[in-house]
């Protein structure tokens, strides 16, 4: 190859080189930018209690429960079940029995998350199910922040009132421990999430 042919190549290899680094940089940004967007909905996230009276779209529902399924558990024992319930009658039954839960008779849909103890970790003396349920609930949460709906995490566990109360409503097996009820819906306004961090709450190497 002469030198006038490779003055000639010289512009291609070079403007090549600038548009695979030009990619590599678009690529790098597009991830900075997901990134962001996944704290975006974390930051986002608020309880919100009142909702209008449009139903939530069983893919939107589908999305939530995958999400809340991909949560960690101990040894992935996933010791958790998910009850759907958009069924008015059931709504308002729960909101009579739950002291805290009100908001549920205007939602369109809640779900109720359950511990299950023939799959907890060390059976039913086991807590771990606990903490399973926690993590699997709160990316339920972050699941209806990112798809624009509004959700609240109401507790029955550890109340015994309230557990028998859900099983009787829902006739829950013995070994399925309700854990919380999440009513879902479209928020009925803009809601703005509160700023919780706290710099007193955080320390470095010991207290």
């Amino acid at each position: 190859m002469n030198t006038n042919t490779i003055f000639k190549l010289l512009p291609a290899v070079v403007l090549s080189v600038m548009t695979m680094e030009s990619c590599q940089n678009m690529d790098k940004n597009e991830n900075i930018k997901k990134e962001k967007s996944a704290i975006e909905i974390i930051m986002a996230r608020k309880s919100v209690r009142s909702y209008t009276s449009r139903p939530v779209e069983k893919e939107k529902v589908d999305i939530m429960l995958k999400a809340a399924m991909a949560a960690p558990s101990a040894v992935n024992k996933q010791p958790w079940s998910f009850i759907v319930i958009d069924d008015k009658e059931v709504l308002n039954h729960l909101a009579q029995v739950l002291p805290y839960a009100k908001m549920t008779a205007e939602a369109p849909m809640a779900i109720v998350v359950c511990g299950d103890l023939t799959k907890s970790l060390n059976g039913e003396l086991g807590q771990y199910w606990m903490l399973d349920c926690s993590a699997a609930s709160e990316n339920l949460l972050l699941a209806a922040e990112a798809l624009g709906l509004g959700a609240v995490w109401t507790a029955v566990y550890p109340e015994e009132q309230r557990i028998e109360n859900v099983r009787a409503v829902l006739s829950l097996p013995e070994y399925i421990v309700p854990f919380n009820l999440i009513p879902i819906g479209y928020p009925q306004r803009n809601e703005k999430p509160k700023d919780k961090f706290k710099q007193e709450n955080i320390h470095y190497n010991q207290w």
